[in-house]
């Protein structure tokens, strides 16, 4: 059963505390903040609680008082204290650092008050356990464990697979997991999931949860506790006031040069910088970061030097991170700037305000990043987002619109993982024989496989025995032994229910080398012949097909062929690219905010200049972002109400065919880009078997074109038609099949399955030996039906790289009638909210100086087309 906390007193709460833990903090702190109060009052009545508040308002050390309290009242009564007592778990390192020194300022508070009292003080020990503790310090730990342990989830896996550690385990009353929100929707998240039920198996322990603004909150809280258990939810997302403003550098956003927009941001982060302590600005993207830290160097040299601004991303070295976080913390810094890095609860100090460069793409993503200003409960978190375009601008205006509103936007849980299912047995394998069905119940306690299917359970332990025997030749062997009736068997039927697994001698070693879930990050080298051209980020190379034709190094080249690490290509100079050269790791519009922007967008069609200024009114914009937003919205009514529509209603969706010297049909599916994606590869490999030739495909947050050449024949209705909720999924399938995004996530699968090693007898297995291990193993395997993890495959291709669930569900109420598709004609002239999805595939777009160019010419046609008489097609 899933519960909110009642509400309770600063009085009721001091009395449930450690007289000496309940005067330290009064003197440092005063009053407890309201998820202080419930935490501590919650965590006391020995219930699994999840707290859920912005940073800055005390929710990591509410989760330590009751522990350390119950802590030194063990040791005040004398009893003994043995074995790990709390598990601290976060998904960053450098937060564990922090905690570890966040524990020894209120423990060595508390002894020097016992000191001033003459009482006898027996100190909490606290112990770091990651993948950067030296073998001494373990060897310490086992012999002499801490009362409190901080880890990380696959240092957690580790230590419950290991015979001498697992021991000091059992005695764990807490267990803590920092940052659960940044966990959940990832297989880290997974991975943690079910090795708390291994952990629930030798011990009996609270769990408490602790996240940043998030929703579906009752789903995260299920997440925490697994199933057939209570949770207390401590809900304080909305304690902290919020102060955000969206600005436009310039007053015209569309005519404005590229030069003149940097110049005008740059200006305005001056005007900001220069008005607070410490800002934190956030990119999208570590490039961005380096750019922006850069520009502010180059441009105010007497303002921002080395010591006054730093960068800060996963690119950077721990070392210069760490250097970086100190000077934050020593209030040297005037900005740091970041990508993703500073989002999760890292102690950097006071933050007087946050600035973001760019949509953050969520609401949720928002208010946390803001939440990290005005570093306590009473402060104003201010927030200020600097927009360089009009898409940009009305997301923006969107997201903060509902976020000033409490209306969030869900974070979606990754189910079912069969790759990290497989590291769970064999992890369970190390720790003792099991009945089959006894190590599936406890896997299904975990809420991430609460709906796993026993044939999928069975097919990985199948492939875990070694029941494929083709890959013997592949030097793919048993992880697992199984047996039925006591006798080593060949292979488990779905009926075989009493059969048992247990390990492999060879498997401990190969589990503590490569156990984990976070995929290698590598470039691949880019050859024109043997001539090397450049690199590429993998996630770029996962979108390629053979004849797609990308811009580097500001040339065309064609993509020919991919080899282990490398990408041949070819010289394409005559052609145009027919894919955006954006940033893989460009943050995605989640699918709750698209929808939020798409219903903003629609009621706006159709209305005046002056109604759309006053609608504007309730929106946190300045004056030029509101007049950018009213001039782009009357555009686009203009338009279409030369193609005959006054007016969209819920539910509707333009589709347009922009013809130049190719064919764009351009879908304005505002679902998400994880969800057009599906789409977007649906209807292309649909529209590529009408047309019999490959087709280019370009995707956004806004939606999708698929380009093609003009003399090619094709049926627009009967497209719209090819594809439905029910084949959506087969048609990916097909579709997915052979490209490079297969293959490389068919590697990261394999290595997280152990079919193939990133690491064997203490020597790193390089990522190119890797794929070619990999590219000789799925010809194999791809003969043998189901195999799981070819199903694995597939699912996190279709379910987590996209959002075929989305992309499902739109196409539903597609094919119920209750969403419908308006078809526009063939036209000469794109609508305004084609152009940033049409400038990001022209052929001579490659600085944004030119897309800006481009996007002026579409503006341009469509100034003449709406001068014209002529009405539909032109």
């Amino acid at each position: 059963m899933i519960e909110y906390a009642d509400q309770t007193t600063q009085d009721k709460v001091g009395k449930l505390l450690n007289p000496l833990v309940f005067e330290w903090f009064i003197r440092n702190y005063k009053e407890f903040t309201q998820p202080q109060l419930g935490a501590i009052d919650n965590i006391h009545k020995n219930k699994n609680v999840l707290v859920s508040a912005p940073t800055g308002t005390g929710k990591t050390l509410a989760a330590f008082l009751d522990i350390i309290s119950d802590l030194l009242e063990m040791k005040e009564r004398n009893e003994p204290i043995s074995g790990v007592q709390a598990v601290y778990i976060s998904p960053l390192k450098a937060l564990i650092n922090d905690i570890e020194r966040s524990l020894l300022n209120p423990l060595q508070g508390i002894r020097l008050i016992a000191n001033e009292r003459g009482l006898s003080y027996n100190p909490v020990s606290v112990g770091i356990r990651t993948g950067d503790t030296s073998p001494y310090e373990k060897s310490k730990q086992l012999k002499n464990p801490p009362s409190i342990l901080c880890t990380t989830p696959e240092s957690l896996s580790t230590a419950l697979a290991s015979p001498k550690f697992s021991e000091n385990l059992r005695t764990v009353k807490w267990v803590i997991v920092d940052e659960i929100h940044a966990l959940a929707e990832s297989k880290r998240g997974a991975h943690l999931s079910v090795n708390l039920e291994m952990l629930n198996r030798i011990a009996t322990f609270q769990r408490i949860g602790l996240s940043a603004t998030i929703s579906p909150i009752e789903e995260i809280a299920k997440f925490l506790v697994g199933n057939n258990r209570n949770c207390t939810i401590v809900d304080s997302r909305f304690d902290k006031r919020i102060n955000i403003k969206v600005v436009s550098p310039v007053k015209d956003l569309l005519k404005s040069s590229e030069r003149e927009t940097s110049v005008k941001t740059y200006d305005k982060l001056r005007k900001y910088l220069g008005a607070s302590r410490t800002t934190l600005i956030f990119t999208n993207t570590r490039s961005g970061t380096e750019r922006v830290v850069s520009n502010l160097k180059n441009r105010f040299p007497s303002i921002f030097t080395d010591d006054s601004v730093g960068a800060h991303h996963s690119s950077v070295s721990r070392d210069l991170r760490l250097e970086i976080e100190n000077k934050l913390k020593d209030g040297k810094l005037k900005a740091i700037v970041s990508s993703t890095s500073l989002e999760l609860g890292i102690d950097i100090g006071y933050i007087d305000q946050v600035i973001q460069l760019g949509s953050p793409k969520s609401i949720i993503r928002l208010l946390q990043r803001v939440g990290r200003s005005g570093h306590n409960v009473n402060s104003v978190s201010k927030g200020v987002l600097i927009c360089s375009d009009r898409d940009d601008l009305v997301e923006d205006a969107v997201i903060a619109y509902y976020a000033e509103r409490k209306q969030l936007d869900r974070i979606k849980l990754v189910k079912n993982a069969l790759d990290v299912l497989a590291q769970a047995i064999i992890s369970l394998s190390l720790q003792g024989q099991w009945n089959i069905r006894e190590a599936y119940k406890l896997i299904i306690e975990s809420y991430s496989y609460s709906t796993l299917s026993w044939e999928n359970y069975v097919d990985i332990l199948n492939y875990l025995a070694g029941s494929y025997h083709s890959l013997e030749d592949q030097r793919v062997y048993a992880k697992i032994s199984i047996y039925k009736k006591g006798n080593l068997a060949d292979r488990l039927d779905y009926s075989d229910l009493d059969a048992t697994f247990g390990r492999k001698s060879s498997a401990r070693m190969i589990f503590y080398l490569n156990q984990g879930t976070i995929p290698d990050e590598t470039k691949i080298r880019v050859y024109e012949g043997n001539k090397p051209v450049g690199t590429l980020e993998e996630e770029f190379v996962e979108k390629l097909v053979p004849g797609d034709r990308f811009v580097l190094a500001g040339k065309i080249y064609q993509f020919v062929k991919s080899y282990r690490m490398k990408v041949y290509v070819r010289k394409a100079d005559d052609l145009k690219p027919t894919v955006p050269a954006w940033f893989s790791e460009e943050l995605p519009l989640s699918y709750d905010a698209a929808n939020m922007v798409n219903a903003f967008r629609n009621n706006l069609i159709g209305k005046t200049m002056d109604d759309i200024l006053k609608i504007l009114n309730s929106f946190p914009v300045d004056q030029n972002a509101r007049t950018a937003i009213a001039e782009y919205m009357n555009y686009q009514s203009k338009f279409l109400k030369k193609r005959g529509i006054y007016k969209i209603n819920v539910g509707e969706y333009i589709v347009e065919i922009y013809v130049n010297d190719r064919i764009n049909i351009i879908f304005h599916t505002m679902i998400g880009r994880k969800a057009n994606d599906a789409l977007s590869r649906a209807y292309g490999y649909q529209l590529s078997s009408m047309v019999g030739s490959s087709i280019g495909i370009l995707v956004s947050d806004n939606g999708f074109v698929l380009s093609f050449g003009k003399g090619e024949k094709y049926d627009a209705r009967t497209l719209l038609r090819g594809v439905n909720h029910e084949n959506i999924g087969m048609i990916l399938d097909i579709a997915i099949k052979n490209t490079e995004l297969f293959r490389r996530k068919f590697r990261q699968i394999a290595a997280r399955s152990f079919m193939i090693l990133r690491n064997y007898k203490g020597h790193e297995i390089s990522i190119g030996k890797q794929q070619f291990n990999s590219d000789r193993l799925v010809k194999v395997i791809e003969q043998v039906p189901d195999f799981p993890v070819i199903k694995e495959v597939y699912r996190e291709i279709k379910e987590d790289y996209m959002d075929i669930d989305a992309a499902i569900d739109f196409l539903e109420h597609i094919d119920k009638g209750e969403y419908r598709y308006i078809l526009l004609d063939e036209s000469k002239t794109a609508s305004p909210f084609s152009f940033n999805m049409l400038a990001m595939g022209a052929p001579d777009v490659i600085l944004m100086e030119d897309r800006r160019k481009m996007i002026m010419k579409l503006h341009r046609e469509l100034l003449e087309y709406l001068r014209s008489e002529q009405v539909g097609t032109n």
